[in-house]
């Protein structure tokens, strides 16, 4: 038997996002940073290249048009950690990376940015649905995040 809400009580509305198909370095690694330090009920919806996402309801990123993507130099990523005030030295540490790793012309590459972009053109590449690349593209990025606790800076 479902248990009932006390009076009065207002159910939150889950917060749903939307970014292009086909995730990739910065969209997958944004999506993980929504979820883990912004967000943990946020849900994900995946459109065409071609989509205008004007108008809908859900938070887009890292499409034309969206408040939350590249900026300058800084990829979706770093905006994000800018714009929720993330102020994390580890994450800081890591958008370097990310950013290297979704722009490689970069003047700043990490070293590890590299290998970052060669587990993400797998992901892309391969076989999975968007839901799967964002699962084992969080399960990376948790990774990453420990690498960045430990690395030098």
């Amino acid at each position: 038997m479902r248990s009932k809400r006390p009076a009065g009580s207002v159910r939150s509305r889950q917060i749903r996002y939307v970014t292009r198909e086909r995730l990739h370095v910065d969209r997958i690694a944004t999506a993980w940073a929504i979820r883990r330090f912004v967000d943990p009920e946020a849900s994900f919806i995946f459109v065409a290249r071609t989509k205008d996402v004007r108008g809908m309801a859900e938070v887009p990123f890292d499409v034309p048009g969206a408040a939350l993507s590249h900026r300058g130099p800084r990829c979706t990523f770093e905006v994000l950690l800018e714009t929720r005030d993330l102020k994390d030295p580890v994450l800081t540490r890591m958008g370097l990376i990310i950013r290297g790793a979704d722009l490689p012309h970069d003047d700043a590459v990490r070293p590890e940015s590299a290998g970052v972009r060669a587990v993400f053109d797998a992901l892309r590449d391969g076989d999975l649905s968007d839901v799967e690349r964002l699962r084992v593209g969080g399960l990376f990025c948790d990774a990453l995040y420990a690498y960045c606790k430990t690395a030098d800076s």
